[in-house]
């Protein structure tokens, strides 16, 4: 089981696949699994690093270091150790907010930074659904948690139509869970991630892309970011917060298509 240290938490990855590299961060539920289909098709044409966030799947339980900087760390520490650096990162919500710190703070590992469904900061909307969320896990639990959270993740119109998506996101967000006080911490470290003032200061090329019917965070979050990044690409998809599950291959194809650009 491919693991590294980093400093008090082993972090799982696995990697896949051969060609220029891809690391995918998942979202707020850490596991690397739910990246679903993009995984296999990433792997077609790149070697693709897949890890499961600290306190989450198959690496180190822990309510420490639960920060979007410390996970940062976590994730370059990977990709120093497997010495195929730099690579496209690909982020999705809050692995969105992690590539934006790996581009400021570790620019030399990142070629590129596709930072999807994502925000640089909490505005009142935002600040009240997580808040919403972190007391839901706190009274039922974080099982309860993602059969609510996945309501809105997912575009309802998909939803009429693709229950056993839905429902394979569930379970796999569910297997790798946290505990409830690390889900908890890890709402205070999405609540606590501002570097919108920051980005300015991101050198590589980045495409910030979005679901136009994305409910968790909405698409102006997305055109805050684009503004503030020069030479910032934006697209909007149709599809909710997973758009990349709802639309798999329109999803991969901008993304491939980004990475084409930009040296493959």
């Amino acid at each position: 089981m491919p693991t590294i240290q980093s400093t008090d938490a082993e972090i799982y990855y696995e990697v896949s696949g051969s060609g220029t590299p891809v690391l995918l961060i998942a979202g707020l539920g850490g596991v690397g699994a739910t990246w679903g289909p993009q995984t296999a098709m990433f792997s077609k044409k790149h070697t693709v690093i897949l890890p499961d966030h600290r306190g989450t799947g198959r690496s180190t339980h822990t309510a420490k270091g639960q920060t979007i900087t410390q996970h940062a760390a976590d994730f370059a520490a990977i990709v120093e150790k497997l010495g195929i650096g730099p690579v496209h990162v690909v982020g999705s919500s809050t692995g969105g907010a992690i590539t934006q710190a790996l581009a400021l703070e570790y620019p030399k590992l990142v070629k590129t930074a596709t930072i999807a469904s994502s925000w640089a900061r909490v505005d009142p909307f935002f600040q009240r659904q997580f808040a919403a969320r972190a007391q839901m896990i706190a009274s039922a639990g974080v099982k309860a948690a993602t059969e609510m959270g996945a309501l809105f993740l997912f575009d309802p119109r998909f939803q009429m139509t693709n229950q056993a998506v839905v429902q394979g996101w569930v379970d796999a967000a569910v297997k790798g869970a946290s505990q409830a006080d690390i889900a908890i911490k890890r709402m205070d470290m999405i609540l606590a991630h501002d570097r919108l003032g920051d980005l300015a200061g991101i050198k590589c090329p980045v495409l910030v892309i979005v679901g136009e019917a994305d409910f968790c965070t909405p698409p102006h979050l997305s055109e805050q970011m684009a503004a503030a990044i020069a030479g910032a690409e934006l697209a909007k998809l149709p599809g909710g917060h997973f758009f990349y599950m709802e639309h798999p291959q329109l999803f991969h194809d901008r993304v491939e298509a980004f990475f084409a650009k930009h040296g493959g």
